[in-house]
């Protein structure tokens, strides 16, 4: 049933109705793309409400604007544009925050950033269940500074990639690799806090 579901979703014919006037078209899109962007608005603005506004204007917006989507590339690429957009605007809103910026400079040279990351003992599965597991890197991912989360979220959890990632948030594939491998390690030391265990790495285990 699923690869017939599959088959059935063309983006782009899609896109053309939606581009002609098929309201029905726009619909099977943002039915299709809805959860994977609430996802991601929820990671940025980590609230339920503003992730459900950011929801609405990302679609909102494509929609008003599906006239300038010139299909140069994918429109889930696009609208994950509008949506990180709109997210980044609920967080200066709400915290004036200056580490949300996607557009700072950030040096590629990652091997000036690799460090000894501590291990754990036990085999983390031994101590969680997957669930637990799952949570703790829940939680850690969303300790991340935004930039950093972002593409961490766009690369590793949606898959998108490295170019599509660079072009959904407007900023150099250089950047994108940067910012991922700090968000990595970030992400390894907020666990070898959490587990205080020398062993197995857990990502090998999710």
């Amino acid at each position: 049933m699923t690869p017939t579901t599959t088959a059935a979703f063309d983006e782009s014919a899609l896109v053309e109705k939606a581009r002609a006037g098929d309201a029905q078209a726009f619909t099977e899109l943002v039915n299709h793309y809805e959860r994977k962007i609430y996802r991601l608005a929820k990671h940025i603005t980590q609230n339920d409400e503003d992730a459900e506004d950011v929801l609405q204007e990302a679609f909102l917006k494509a929609y008003e604007h599906l006239d300038g989507f010139k299909g140069d590339s994918k429109f889930y690429t696009w609208i994950v544009r509008i949506a990180v957009n709109e997210a980044l605007m609920k967080l200066r809103k709400r915290k004036g925050d200056r580490t949300v910026s996607l557009d700072e400079p950030i040096e590629t040279g990652e091997e000036t950033v690799q460090r000894e990351i501590a291990v754990w003992e036990d085999n983390p599965e031994q101590r969680y269940s997957r669930t637990e597991i799952q949570q703790i890197l829940d939680e850690a991912v969303e300790g991340l500074k935004p930039d950093f989360r972002t593409v961490f979220m766009l690369r590793d959890i949606e898959e998108l990639s490295t170019e599509e990632t660079a072009e959904a948030l407007g900023i150099s594939i250089p950047a994108v690799k940067s910012r991922l491998l700090r968000a990595r390690l970030a992400l390894r030391e907020k666990l070898t806090r959490q587990f205080r265990r020398k062993g197995e790495d857990v990502f090998a285990h999710l």
